[in-house]
């Protein structure tokens, strides 16, 4: 069935305001996605009826804000197809969650020698972690290179491997130009050498089912704002015998069991990774903003995403002096380009004039840009609330761009 745009469109607020006035189209939707009405007035609710902080208290507001927090863990739980409710952590995002499993994961595991695998196109944030983790214990980092299209190379994959690697992390869709990568078949290879997985799916929960166990993920992360949820709000989901496993990464209250000036047991999972005050507000508008996926339908989205994506690539490709990086066969609605001789900041700014959001610089992928020997690009990021009618515009305006600095 085809969604109902218009319908979709006015559930998001922020899409009906002129931006230089222009009707305003929003193309940044990989940096952080728009939120539905939905989200918002279920956060509302909270800080007008409900707020009190959980898990400690016996009063009634309390009560029901506890209930209300672990059904969005349960919520979580289905969406991903975890195993157990307790294999879901409640993070600030996908940063905090990796930064989270690079210090508990290494504390217990990594030393001098080790080596982690992680890939040529991730995000600074599953790059500096492990770097830091390194440099802390002596260990080493490998990568995996790619081709010209923006796919990794799995053969070269299979070659990183030494009786030294602990750790392989990966992200599912590369943020800068939107690359599927194919993480089930990676974590096989890993799996067959012993090698746990963890994959940064801060670009792929949105845009498709993901499914934990079918993926046989170790370590799966994202955030809640790129997925129509509120900022500061992530999830960790780890396989329930490797948490057990690890230290806390975080002290204080809440994922203590018993304090004593002498010594102190550490509470069960998953609270022995939640320390303090969680963001319980944030964290019952992202169950709603799963919600909001799931009755909107991922199968659609998926469709929606494609078409968009099919007819972006296709106005883009007509326009002279402009260079598309990332063909790869699978990959999410996002459109990364360049104009000849037009620095990506110069054309983003021009394109802002015509009411048009796009993102421009490195991405927070600077080694891939590195490795393709340019600066940076301009990045529209599309999801299902865009329009071809949009996409048209930012042909247009791209023209103007082109206008201006011939």
């Amino acid at each position: 069935m085809a969604l109902d745009i218009v319908k979709i469109r006015n559930d998001f607020p922020i899409l009906k305001q002129t931006v230089h006035n222009k009707p305003f189209v929003y193309f940044d939707n990989a940096a952080t996605t728009q939120k539905p009405v939905q989200v918002i007035d279920r956060m509302d609710k909270v800080y007008r009826e409900t707020n009190s902080n959980i898990h400690r208290g016996v009063h009634y507001l309390s009560d029901l804000t506890t209930r209300h927090f672990e059904e969005a863990r349960e919520t979580i739980r289905k969406f991903i197809n975890a195993r157990y409710d307790h294999e879901i952590i409640f993070t600030s995002g996908t940063t905090g969650g990796i930064n989270l499993v690079a210090f508990s994961f290494g504390e217990k595991y990594i030393s001098r020698g080790d080596e982690i695998i992680i890939s040529a196109i991730e995000h600074h944030a599953n790059i500096v972690p492990w770097q830091m983790l390194c440099e802390r214990k002596g260990a080493s980092l490998k990568v995996i290179p790619l081709n010209s299209d923006g796919e990794l190379l799995l053969e070269e994959y299979d070659r990183l491997f030494s009786s030294n690697t602990r750790l392989v992390a990966i992200t599912h869709v590369a943020n800068s130009i939107g690359t599927i990568n194919p993480v089930r078949e990676m974590i096989q290879t890993a799996h067959q050498k012993n090698v746990p997985v963890l994959i940064d799916g801060t670009q792929a929960v949105q845009h498709g089912k993901v499914d934990v166990q079918d993926l046989d993920a170790d370590f799966y992360v994202f955030s809640g704002h790129k997925m129509y949820g509120p900022t500061g709000t992530g999830v960790i989901y780890g396989k329930e015998s490797i948490l057990e496993e690890l230290p806390p990464y975080q002290t204080g209250g809440e994922m203590v069991d018993q304090v004593t000036f002498e010594k102190t047991t550490f509470n069960r999972l998953p609270f022995k990774f939640e320390a303090g005050t969680p963001n319980y507000t944030g964290v019952i508008g992202l169950a709603a903003a799963v919600r909001y996926i799931e009755e909107t339908g991922l199968d659609e989205i998926v469709a929606r995403e494609k078409e968009l994506l099919e007819y972006g690539s296709r106005r883009l490709s007509e326009i002279d002096g402009l260079h598309l990086f990332g063909q790869a066969e699978n990959k999410i609605s996002i459109l990364s380009f360049i104009l000849d001789d037009i620095h990506p900041f110069d054309a983003g700014m021009i394109i802002d004039k015509y009411g048009i959001a796009v993102r421009t610089g490195n991405h927070c992928a600077q080694p891939f840009m590195e490795l393709l020997g340019i600066r940076g690009t301009i990045r529209a990021s599309m999801v299902f609330y865009n329009t071809r009618e949009e996409i048209d515009r930012l042909c247009e305006a791209i023209e103007k761009v082109k206008e201006m600095f011939n």
